[in-house]
């Protein structure tokens, strides 16, 4: 199938906006979880009486991810509504953003798994939680629906700060691998 010309929307059967959103959601989350180690460590954790079943967390990322993909497909189509110049800026600006969320998102597996550094994580959500705020405001400028879509992110994230919060203040001073 042809791509559309620079500026102008991807035709309704286009792929390309679909494979690149999920292509990021699938590197994203696969290099997060290649950090994750549920391990001794781990499960030596005092947890929070409210943080969810371990089960739990695998279906939550897989819905949040397909939010992503979507609100990300749906924001370079309508991006492409623009005139050329305005679609490459609004373009450039949303891959920019989602790259920021993405290396955000593995950071905090990075500190809080890998590192066995939830002090250090707790630092890192900050700026997790900041991206996806960013991606929000970027994308009600142009796309409301797309902008919505990561609203359950955003809470989730918000959540797992306030678990990760009290996994900091319930067990003693981390001094990391």
């Amino acid at each position: 199938m042809k791509s559309a010309p620079a500026g102008m929307p991807a035709p309704v059967g286009s792929r390309r906006p679909v494979l690149v959103a999920s292509a990021i959601a699938v590197a994203t989350g696969a290099a997060g979880g290649a950090l994750t180690r549920l391990d001794g460590w781990y499960f030596s954790l005092v947890q929070p009486w409210f943080k969810p079943p371990d089960w739990l967390f695998g279906p939550a990322w897989s819905v949040l991810f397909g939010l992503m993909v979507w609100s990300g497909t749906m924001a370079w189509r309508i991006a492409g509504l623009r005139t050329p110049r305005a679609a490459r800026q609004l373009r450039t600006q949303l891959l920019g953003l989602w790259a920021l969320n993405a290396l955000a998102n593995v950071g905090w597996s990075f500190f809080f798994f890998f590192q066995q550094r939830p002090d250090q994580a707790l630092f890192e959500v900050a700026v997790l939680w900041g991206s996806i705020a960013l991606l929000i405001i970027h994308l009600r400028t142009y796309c409301h629906k797309a902008a919505w879509l990561l609203v359950p992110y955003l809470a989730w994230v918000s959540f797992a700060a306030m678990v990760n919060l009290a996994v900091v203040r319930l067990n003693d001073p981390f001094t990391g691998t």
